[in-house]
């Protein structure tokens, strides 16, 4: 899809664009395409795209995969995206009381993908999230999908550049912490590269990036510890500046606390920001057991 095309549309739409809903697409063909090869598509893939605004990869999706499923929150482009590529809404019910049959390989949702997400809780195992996300709700439907119970086997995701250093951050870099660890406790990242705004209609204030995410074939930690997981990361993130275990007795007794840091080797005085995801994976089966 043309920028001139973009253009084109919205205006015989009257369609003018919300910036609260992080409303900026993609129309360089290049960097759609380097989306794409990131996904590693093939014929046989389901993939779920939230977000697809007018649909410039929408149509990309379409050609290299099976199945897509596209989540489009703002009712006049997903007006828009029924109109160009002649989808039913696989949302609402027919006259008949009978979902309608989509159009081949499409299938349009109009919801808020985060509401949805946590409504359906469906299994994502065996599908490919490829989505350029609104960049207001970037980070929780990352940590959504990262942290479901069958997440799915490859996340490609277009956002802003400063949340996709927080994906790929290491131990003691200044991006390191809560997202970084909620995300890649489940999935290893692959790799990532910057877009320009200069690709985005309107163009953002600020460049973006698109991140590739693994889900890991072996997960490091059950269901429960999961649970815990989240807790410890939170706990000892919330106040950045100060000691660790400090700030974790707020919720675990000392004489636990004290024998899983020495048995890590963890110095007392430590900030989270400097322990690796390894060690928070080894702290939590310490502290999620009943020993």
């Amino acid at each position: 899809m043309k920028l001139s095309e973009m253009k084109q549309i919205l205006v015989a739409g009257g369609i003018h664009l919300t910036k609260s809903l992080g409303q900026n697409f993609l129309h360089d063909a290049n960097q759609l395409r380097r989306i794409i090869e990131a996904a590693d598509l093939e014929k046989s893939d389901k993939v779920l795209e939230i977000g697809p605004g007018l649909g410039p990869l929408t149509e990309w999706l379409v050609a290299a995969a099976a199945l897509v499923l596209a989540i489009e929150k703002d009712a006049r482009l997903f007006q828009v995206l029924q109109e160009r590529f002649n989808a039913a809404d696989a949302s609402a019910p027919a006259a008949s009381g009978k979902t309608p049959e989509p159009a081949p390989g499409l299938h349009l949702v109009q919801d808020d993908a985060l509401d949805y997400l946590r409504r359906e809780q469906r299994d994502w195992g065996d599908w490919k999230l490829v989505a350029n996300l609104p960049y207001c709700v970037a980070s929780p439907i990352l940590v959504e999908l990262a942290q479901s119970q069958r997440g799915p086997q490859r996340m490609v995701a277009t956002l802003q550049i400063e949340v996709a250093q927080r994906l790929m951050a290491k131990p003691g870099e200044a991006d390191y912490g809560v997202l970084t660890l909620l995300v890649q406790v489940n999935y290893q990242p692959l790799g990532w590269f910057k877009i320009p705004a200069s690709c985005f209609f309107p163009e953002p204030d600020i460049d973006s990036a698109c991140v590739s995410l693994a889900r890991r074939h072996d997960p490091l930690l059950t269901p429960s510890q999961g649970d815990a997981f989240i807790r410890i990361v939170k706990r000892a993130f919330s106040q950045r500046r100060k000691m660790m275990l400090k700030l974790l007795k707020t919720d675990w007794p000392a004489q636990k606390l004290e024998p899983a840091f020495g048995r890590l080797q963890l110095p007392s005085q430590v900030r989270a920001e400097t322990v690796s995801l390894e060690q928070f994976v080894r702290l939590t089966r310490i502290l999620a057991s009943d020993s």
